[in-house]
This record gives structure tokens, sequence and C-alpha cells, in this order.
């Protein structure tokens, strides 16, 4: 009873309290400003209580160590305060790193030789051996799954002289091939073929079209008006693929039966100086940039592919299926490394 008869005494006065507080609220948003209210100060830098009454302003005003702070002016368009962040300003973000595909069965590797670090690329695969290739990628190596890194490096250094002597081969190769000025795509031009050189003739035609004459050893071209050199390259590059594709399919027709083998599959390659590959499937690719080079040395390239597909390494018995249809196999690898880096480069 008690508690009731204090609610009914406290009732009317909490009524006009509320009532109070609604008009002062309304007054206060009349005027722009609300009393007591927090101000923007954006040349402070931060959020600042609103100024204090005119007496409290006086007084600090006088007081030579004050300084005073620039007001916004009331035309300003200041936001609300819940969508200003002072404080905390935005943070910049990284932009994901790429994405890097490693190409499937490549591990590159290294590891000391001597005082050399040296940078192979290791692929694995179902061959019986560990068999060692080098190109001007540097050196490749194909290991059985079962072999340890161990194993590797161990007939890495088992083979280093070889190594280290084919690598600074290759490099000097490049090296030189790399100083020869490239052919001028121009009329008359001379270009290796198939030992010798034939004469690039170039005249202005209706259409595109390439034609080789044998008796005159010349390789006309009729070009429309307004061709490019690159135009000219392009053409030659088709036309020696075209008798690249013909001849070496002839040749190896003619060597397989006498290697004893069956090949299942040729194609072209266009490698910087690697003349041919055989695939443990018994495909053959060829460099058609062979076509360069004389008869007798493309029979040797031909011979030495076949034969891998009796061994795949090069073993003595490798050499022996080599030597068996293609006796002077030395000679000729030889003189294969001594054409290679005296050709002018034609494609660049």
């Amino acid at each position: 009873m008690d508690r009731i008869r204090n609610a009914r005494h406290f009732a009317p006065r909490l009524q006009r309290w509320l009532d109070e507080l609604a008009t002062n609220r309304s007054a206060a948003q009349g005027d722009g400003e609300q009393p007591g209210a927090p101000r923007l100060d954006l040349f402070a830098g931060g959020v600042t209580p609103a100024a204090p009454s005119s007496a409290a302003s006086s007084v600090s005003a006088a007081s030579p160590s004050a300084v005073p702070s620039p007001t916004v002016p009331s035309s300003f368009p200041v936001p609300a305060p819940a969508t200003v962040n002072l404080l905390r300003p935005p943070v910049p973000l990284r932009r994901p790193d790429p994405v890097v595909t490693p190409v499937p069965g490549l591990d590159k590797r290294q590891t000391l030789v001597g005082e050399f670090v040296l940078e192979y690329t290791l692929r694995r695969s179902t061959r019986n051996s560990i068999g060692f290739m080098i190109d001007d990628d540097g050196l490749r190596i194909t290991a059985p799954r079962r072999c340890t890194i161990a194993d590797i490096e161990n007939a890495i250094h088992a083979k280093r002289n070889w190594i280290m002597t084919k690598l600074d081969e290759r490099r000097q190769r490049r090296a030189a091939r790399l100083e020869k000025p490239p052919v001028e795509w121009k009329d008359g031009a001379k270009l290796p073929y198939l030992g010798g050189e034939i004469t690039l003739r170039l005249y202005v035609a209706p259409r595109n079209r390439t034609e080789f004459n044998p008796a005159t050893q010349e390789l006309s071209m009729g070009l429309v008006s307004g061709a490019t050199e690159q135009l000219v390259k392009e053409r030659a590059r088709n036309w020696y693929k075209q008798q690249a594709e013909g001849l070496f399919q002839q040749r190896l027709d003619l060597y397989a039966p006498r290697v004893g083998v069956q090949y299942s599959a040729f194609s072209l390659s266009s490698a910087d100086t690697r003349w041919g590959s055989c695939t443990v499937q018994r495909a053959i690719r060829l460099n058609w940039k062979l076509l360069q080079f004389s008869l007798p040395l493309i029979d040797y390239v031909v011979a030495h592919e076949l034969a891998h597909i009796h061994e795949m390494n090069h073993s003595p018995r490798f050499w022996a299926h080599v030597g068996r249809v293609y006796p002077q196999y030395e000679e000729a690898k030889q003189l294969l490394r001594r054409r290679s880096q005296e050709l002018t480069p034609l494609w660049t």
C-alpha cells in the first residue's frame, strides 16, 4: 500500500518534468544547435565540446596564453559524427600475389659442385636410369621415381666434368650465335639450304605467292604492295617447314628398317639448338632448321633418334645401333656442332 501511495504522489511531478524536457529539446532544435552538444572542429583534428557559458568565454579570451580555435562556418556541410573517422585512416590494401602455376613434373633444384652452384631441372619418369640433357636452358635431369635426391646428386658429381664441359660449350655457342649479324631480308639475300645457299627473290605481285626454282636455286616471293619484312620472314619460315616435313618423312622411312625399328609418330620442332628427340612412345621430333645443313648431317640426326627406340640413353650399345647404319657418326657429330656455330641466325 505504501508503494502505491508513493507512485500516485510522484506521477504528476514525473509528467511535468517530461513535458519540460520535450519543450527544451524543441527550442534547441529550432536554434540550430543543442546546448551542451559536442561540436565538430575540423581544424583541431577532432570533436571538441561546445563552448561554455559567456562568462567563462570572456575569461578564457582575456588570458594571454589562450589561443582561440577557428570555428567552422555555418554554411560548411558538416557530416554526422558517426560517419567521420579522423583518428583511424583507411588501411591501404596490398594487391594479391600473382599465382604461379608450376609445370607438372618439373622441379628446379640446386647443388654445390666444387666451387660452383649448379642449377638443374629435375623431371621424374618411368625410365630405369638417370638421364642428363644440356641445352640453352641449362642442365635437365630425368630420373626414375624411386631415386632419391642423394642418388641424383651423386650421379651429378660422378659426371661433373662432362656436365661442366658441356655447359661451357653451350654458353660459347650461344654467345657466338648472338655475335653474328642477322640476315637482311631483301631481294638477293642468301639463305642456307641443304648445305648450300639459295637466293631470295622479291617482286611485286597482285597476291602473295612463294615458288622455288631448283635449276636456279632461287626462292621467289610475290608480295602485294605494303608487305613488311616480317611477312617475308614468316613466309620463308613456312616454306622451310613444308620442305623439312616432306624430306624428314622420307629419310625416316628410309632409315627405320635399317635400324630395325618402327616409329609411332613424327612431328617438327622449333628448338634453338636441339636437333631431335625420341620419346618412350617411339615418337620422333626433328628440328625443321636442320634443313639448313647438308643431307648427310640430316641423315645422322635421323639415325640417331631412331636408335633411341632401342636405347633411351647414349651408352655403347646405343652408339653400336647408330654405327651399323651410319659408321661415320663421330665425324658427323663434330661437324654438326661446328656447322651450328657457323650459321648466320635467320630467325631471331
